[in-house]
Formats: C-alpha cells, sequence, structure tokens
C-alpha cells in the first residue's frame, strides 16, 4: 500500500535524529518529505518502503510567495515565528502536495477515486466548518465573519510544531480562495515535566483524568501555566514541587489568606455588613495597576500579569498585617472597634480587586468568590466600583486548600501503575465470507489446547543461507529466551524488531530444521495484498502473559 507521511519513519536528514516520521523531525522542528529520510522503513511492517510512481494534485504555493512574504512580516505572527518562515524563502516555495494515496483517512477528492485530501489542507477548514453550523444554529451570517472585508478579530494559538501549516499553508488557502486571514497567530512551545520529556515509564506523562482523580482543582494548573506562559515560543516546564510551592505560596498563602484573616470579623461582629472605603493608599494603588495588568494579558505575556497581581498581593498582605486585626479585636472601646470594622472591610475591597485581576486565569474560584463577596459578576469595568457601607456579604468558607506533596507523589505512582501488567484478553472477531463447513470447525477444547504467550523479542538476525527466515530469541518469562525461525525476513529488518513484543504458539512442539532447533511459532498475518506482519499485543502487555 502507499504509505502516508506519519507510516514512514527514519532518520533526520538534517539534524539525524532517530526514529523520526516522514514528513517532520520532532527533535529539531525540520521539515522534508517522506523520501529524504535515512534508513526509511515502515512503521506498519518494519520493512524498507520502495518508491511507485502514482498521480498527486498541488496546490501552487510558489504563486503565494509574494503575498506570504508580506503577510508573514505584517506583525501577525511573533518575531521569532516570522524569522523562521522566512528559512522557507531563502530556497523558494515549492508548491504542496495536497492529496494522498488511499489507504487514507480524511475526504476522498472529488472525480478522483483512491485519491484523499492531505489532512492538513482540510483540519484547519474545520475551523470555519464549525463556525458555519454555529452560524446556522444561532441565525449569524458566515460571511459577515468570513469574507476578506471582515472587521472580525480572528485568533489561531498552536503549538510550534505546526506553525508552517497555520502561517504558510493556511494564510495562502484562505486568500486565494477569496477569504479573509488570521488577524494574529500565536505559537507555543512544548511542555515538559521536571525538565524532561514526557515519560510514561518514568511517571511524568500526566494524564488529565490522573490530574482530576488526585489533585482535583484544574484551576491550580491553569494559574501555573499562566505564570509561566508569555508571548514567546519557549517551551515551559512544569517541575512538580514548583507547583506546589506556587500554589500554597502565592494562591492560598498570599490571595486566599487576605479574605480567610478578615472575613470572620465582620460576620461575627459586624452582621456581615461592610463599611466603606476611601482614601486607602493599598487600594489606590491596586486600582491603579488595571492598565498595566490588562495591557499584559492583551499582549499574551501571562506571567507579567500574574507576577504583578501577586506584587499587589504582597502589599495587601502587608497592609493587613500592618493593621493586625486580630489584635485589634481584643481591644476594647468604640474607636477599636470602628478601626476592626474599616480594615476587614478595607481587606475585602483589597480582595475584591486581585479576584477581578485573577479572574482570566481562575474563572470558577472567581464566581466563588463573586458569591461569598455578595456581587455581581466581576468585569474588568469593575475596577472603578467600590463597596457601600452596609453591603452584606456572606459567611466565608473555605474557597481553596493547599496541595498535600503526597498528592503528587500518588499522582506519578498512579501513573506508572498504569503501565504495569494488567490481565490481556484477545479478542478475536471473525468476518466469515462464506460458512465453513462443519468439519472445519474445531471445539473450544482443542482451542484451549494452544498455549498463546506474549513474547518480547531480544533479539532477531538474518540466517545464512535462508531466503525466508530470520532467527528470534523470544522471552516469554522462562529462565532463558526460546529460539524461533519465523518466514518474516520480506517484510522486517532485524534491527526493527528487537524490543518489540508480539504473540506466540509457546506449546508447539519443537522442531529440528536445517539451521537449528525452532521452539515455537510466531503469529503474523498476511494475503495477496502483503506481509507478512507479526501481531503485537496493546500497551500494558508483558513478556510471558498467557492470551485468554
Amino acid at each position: 500500500m502507499f504509505l502516508p507521511d506519519r507510516f514512514i519513519k527514519g532518520e533526520c536528514p538534517k539534524c539525524h535524529a532517530k526514529d523520526q516520521y516522514g514528513d517532520s523531525c520532532e527533535v529539531c522542528g525540520a521539515t522534508y518529505n517522506p523520501t529524504e529520510l535515512i534508513n526509511a522503513y515502515s512503521a506498519v511492517s518494519g520493512a524498507a518502503p520502495i518508491r511507485k510512481e502514482t498521480e498527486h494534485y498541488f496546490f501552487k504555493l510558489s504563486e503565494c510567495e509574494e503575498f506570504l512574504k508580506d503577510w508573514t512580516r505584517s506583525g501577525t505572527l511573533q518575531g521569532e515565528a516570522a524569522n523562521k518562515m522566512g528559512e522557507w524563502f531563502a530556497s523558494g516555495l515549492n508548491d504542496w502536495d495536497i492529496s494522498r494515496d488511499a489507504p487514507y483517512f480524511g475526504f476522498e477528492i472529488p472525480d478522483a477515486p483512491g485519491k484523499y485530501f492531505y489532512v492538513w489542507l482540510d483540519a484547519p477548514i474545520g475551523y470555519m466548518a464549525s463556525f458555519k453550523k454555529l452560524c446556522a444554529d444561532k441565525g449569524l451570517d458566515f460571511d459577515e465573519y468570513w469574507n476578506k472585508d471582515s472587521s472580525t478579530e480572528l485568533y489561531h494559538f498552536i503549538g510550534k510544531d505546526i506553525l508552517y501549516f497555520h502561517a504558510l499553508f493556511w494564510p495562502a488557502t484562505l486568500e486565494f480562495s477569496g477569504h479573509r486571514t488570521p488577524t494574529k497567530i500565536f505559537a507555543h512551545g512544548f511542555l515538559t515535566v521536571n525538565g524532561e520529556k514526557m515519560s510514561k515509564s518514568r511517571g511524568t506523562f500526566i494524564t488529565a483524568r490522573s490530574y482530576l482523580d488526585h489533585i482535583k482543582n484544574p484551576e491550580y494548573l491553569r494559574y501555573y501555566y499562566a505564570a509561566k506562559l508569555n508571548s514567546t515560543m519557549e517551551d515551559i516546564d512544569l517541575s512538580l514541587d514548583d507547583f506546589v510551592a506556587r500554589v500554597n505560596s502565592d494562591l492560598v498563602g498570599k490571595y486566599i489568606n487576605i479574605a480567610s484573616r478578615t472575613a470572620g470579623f465582620i460576620t461575627k461582629r459586624f452582621n456581615g455588613q461592610l463599611l466603606a472605603t476611601s482614601r486607602h493608599s493599598v487600594i489606590e494603588e491596586l486600582k491603579a495597576s488595571s492598565d498595566t495588568i490588562s495591557d499584559a494579558y492583551a499582549s499574551r505575556e501571562y506571567g507579567k500579569a500574574l507576577r504583578e497581581i501577586m506584587r499587589l498581593a504582597d502589599h495587601a498582605n502587608a497592609d493587613v498585617a500592618e493593621a493586625a486585626p486580630w489584635l485589634t479585636a481584643k481591644k476594647e472601646g468604640a474607636d477599636a472597634e470602628a478601626e476592626l470594622h474599616l480594615d476587614c472591610s478595607a481587606a475585602l475591597e483589597m480582595f475584591r480587586l486581585l479576584t477581578l485581576y485573577l479572574k482570566p486565569v481562575l474563572p470558577k474560584l472567581a464566581v466563588d468568590v463573586e458569591r461569598f463577596l455578595n456581587i455581581a459578576p466581576l468585569t474588568w469595568g469593575s475596577v472603578a466600583d467600590s463597596f457601600v457601607t452596609g453591603h452584606q456579604i456572606n459567611p466565608y468558607e473555605h474557597l481553596i486548600t493547599r496541595i498535600d506533596p503526597k498528592l503528587i507523589e500518588a499522582m506519578t505512582e498512579a501513573n506508572k501503575e498504569n503501565l504495569q501488567a494488567t490481565p490481556v484478553v484477545a479478542q478475536v472477531a471473525v468476518k466469515a465470507v462464506e460458512a465453513l463447513p462443519e468439519a472445519e470447525y474445531i471445539s473450544i477444547d482443542d482451542f484451549t489446547k494452544v498455549d498463546l504467550r506474549i513474547a518480547k523479542i531480544v533479539n532477531a538476525e538474518h540466517v545464512e543461507g535462508a531466503e525466508k527466515l530470520l532467527k528470534l530469541s523470544l522471552d516469554i518469562g522462562e529462565d532463558k529466551p526460546r529460539q524461533v525461525f519465523a518466514g518474516i525476513k520480506s517484510a522486517y529488518d532485524p534491527a526493527t524488531l528487537v524490543g518489540r513484543l508480539t504473540v506466540m504458539v509457546a506449546n508447539l512442539a519443537p522442531r529440528k530444521m536445517k539451521f537449528g532447533m525452532s521452539e515455537g511459532m510466531v503469529l503474523a498475518a498476511s494475503d495477496d495484498r502483503g506481509g507478512p506482519f507479526i501481531l503485537s499485543p496493546d500497551v500494558g502487555a508483558q513478556a510471558g502473559m498467557r492470551v485468554k
């Protein structure tokens, strides 16, 4: 069969990283044609692919070069992204192959049987398609948003590894099909965990489900990511120790601390009613910072915005500490009572303003605070508001809690445990083309005589003098590996088999062959279209498991 780009792997022609896909390198970010891969092999069979001629359809990207040079330097892209796109122009743009041969997924090209649109032609069009569905549901005019004269702002947030699809192919497709192009494209880097690429074996491949099962609150992670994000394409690192420290210090120790230390006095001593606050220096400082914070958010400098907010939280905490309402509450007299009332009201006004500034990052927590403060949903214009005397708040309840480091340990262990052995049941679905004669059926008793085991290929090598055989050493959990001769030489380079799991018949009588003793049989599939292809178990299987 014709192999799609991602089904061909090999050595990157630019940086020589091993085991890269046929369209781009995950190590250096280079893009290339599958035919440029060094020592290419099929990800399906492991065999070296051969070249055959086939007819393809192309988008004339070479005719869009002048437009794209202007567009990529118009401020639509980050500077580093525009520089990266400049590398494409250095050698001149080639036309873009937008077709793939069957078998493929997606949309078949009209009047071209067996030809499909390349996924990166139709995938971004899905943005338009989903919006067109919304227009149909809401009675909106699709063309008003997507025609060339539209005043709508259109933003894309993407990973840097798909930048060239969105910053070259996509705007060219839009421009020359009569549609508007994106206002801005924002590319972000990759996420690492504890300074390393996500790894299942190390427990740093954190799934959303395992996070929610253990940490519960997704807004902790929203805050941490926002604190590290900026407008560049830099990678960001999820340091789990830093994650715990930052959430516990910033959100609980600085922000929530302001309300938790003062709200109780308002409820118990003043029937939950606040005083109006005016001429308060820290409150005025918080309000004056509105433009700085909004500008940082608008320019996608989220880390800068949160640093400013936490700086203000420090000033608010210092003001509360200086006022020391817990000490004032122990004093007697009307003056002390008035001072306590005013200080706690000012603290909750500062808390309101900090909540407003954090709302883009912590929307659910902001709703909980709005309910506690008994106020309308906060908008940026709410900066100008203030509490009036007599405003009634609700009794304070815990809004968020500290993260226990033990939860992080449990989460990482759970991700490791997901990789451990679980019972494997192999279910074979057979689509009958025609009914088998009764004599060809076997009973379940016959089938249970076959001992199928998961086998790890610990070594594979050519057999001198054999045209079809490879010699495999198979680990099935016994004291020493089994030696098996398999007729799969035509489909596999032995080096690509080492370390793979397959299925073998473990109780087949050993057979003495010309080249040595064969102590079992591996299972493979083939027909007149190709093969043989060895059978491989799913993730979680381990050498020695019985297939039931």
